[in-house]
């Protein structure tokens, strides 16, 4: 397998800073922190996936998932209209693609996601696929919450899930005039 280039950058969020990784199929991971605490789980990240990347810093080549996180964060956006590159095992790909499809400003339990995979009793797997998102944010698994309403576990702590799910309450309340 030949070795490819994934580009990196920063982005600075209102929940700190977060490292973006781009390959290129597209966005392959995003982290909670600058570059330099992040790297060496990135690389180990990549080789347990059989990634051959080089990892190269580029903000250029990040530009455009910055715009679209920017909009996010100010409210503006909904949707990201971005190419992702879902690294994970099928199972994990098939409850990411979901997790995408819960609405912003909405939430769903883990019973809920696995009940929608056809999976109704693989919480627990749930829970650990979620864990697993490599693409917090642009596949929203701060949306996915225990069954009865708390906010348990997320990668970048709880206080960024209670962040995030605010921010997305706060502006769907806010209905775009043309």
């Amino acid at each position: 397998m030949e070795k490819q280039v994934v580009h990196y950058g920063e982005f600075q969020s209102p929940i700190g800073t977060i490292t973006v990784f781009t390959s290129p199929a597209g966005v392959s991971r995003i982290d909670f922190g600058c570059a330099d605490d992040v790297l060496p789980a990135a690389e180990t990240w990549y080789k347990k996936h059989h990634v051959r990347a080089d990892l190269v810093f580029n903000p250029e080549m990040i530009q455009p998932i910055n715009m679209q996180l920017e909009e996010y964060f100010s409210g503006k956006r909904r949707f990201f209209d971005l190419k992702l590159d879902m690294i994970g095992t099928i199972f994990q790909q098939k409850v990411w693609n979901n997790l995408t499809e819960i609405p912003y400003g909405e939430t769903r339990s883990y019973r809920d996601v696995a009940v929608n995979i056809s999976a109704p009793k693989a919480v627990r797997a749930i829970g650990s696929a979620n864990n697993r998102n490599p693409l917090p944010i642009i596949v929203p698994c701060h949306r996915v919450i225990g069954s009865n309403g708390a906010l348990v576990g997320y990668g970048g702590g709880v206080d960024k899930k209670e962040y995030l799910l605010s921010l997305e309450q706060q502006n769907s309340m806010h209905i775009a005039l043309p």
